[in-house]
C-alpha cells in the first residue's frame, strides 16, 4: 500500500492518544511494558470523558468503566495479556485502581494522576540531575 504524503493542515484530521513523557524519560517507568504505556493513555483519554460526564464517586475522585473487552478492543490483545496489563499499572507502578460493583457489574478504574504522584514522593530527591543544572528532568516534561 501507498501512502500519500500530507498537504497543508492534513495531519489536524488525526485523533491521538497521548503519552505522559514521564512514562517515557523517568528512570521510575523504565521497565514498564510498551503495552502497559499505551493501556494507561487510553485510559487517560477515557479519564477526560469521565470527567466532562461528571462521573466521580462520593469522594469527588473521577473514574472509568472499562471492561476488560474494550481493553482488549482499544489495544488489540487478547484477554490474558489486558489483564496482565491491568496488574501491571495497578501492581507495580499504583497508576490505577479497580474497585469491584459486585453483581457482575464492571469493575470501577481509577486512573492515577501520574505526575501529581512524582511530585508528592520522593523520588526528585534520588533522581538524577540533567546537563541543564541542578533542576530535576521532571520540570521539563511538564
Amino acid at each position: 500500500m501507498k501512502y500519500p504524503y500530507f498537504r497543508g493542515l492534513e495531519a489536524d484530521r488525526y485523533s491521538f492518544y497521548r503519552v505522559p513523557k514521564a512514562l517515557i524519560k523517568v528512570d521510575l517507568f523504565e521497565k514498564m511494558s510498551g503495552d502497559a504505556k499505551l493501556l494507561y493513555a487510553v485510559l487517560l483519554d477515557r479519564m477526560n470523558l469521565s470527567l466532562k460526564n461528571g462521573w466521580q464517586d462520593e469522594n469527588g475522585n473521577a473514574y472509568i468503566i472499562c471492561t476488560i473487552d474494550e481493553i482488549m478492543d482499544s489495544i488489540r490483545c487478547a484477554r490474558q495479556k489486558a489483564v496482565k496489563l491491568l496488574d501491571e499499572l495497578e501492581h507495580e507502578y499504583q497508576l490505577i485502581e479497580r474497585r469491584r460493583q459486585g453483581l457482575g457489574k464492571p469493575n470501577l478504574l481509577y486512573v492515577k494522576d501520574l505526575y501529581a504522584g512524582l511530585s508528592q514522593s520522593n523520588y526528585w530527591k534520588y533522581e538524577n540531575q540533567t546537563s541543564l543544572g541542578n533542576i530535576p528532568a521532571i520540570r521539563y516534561l511538564l
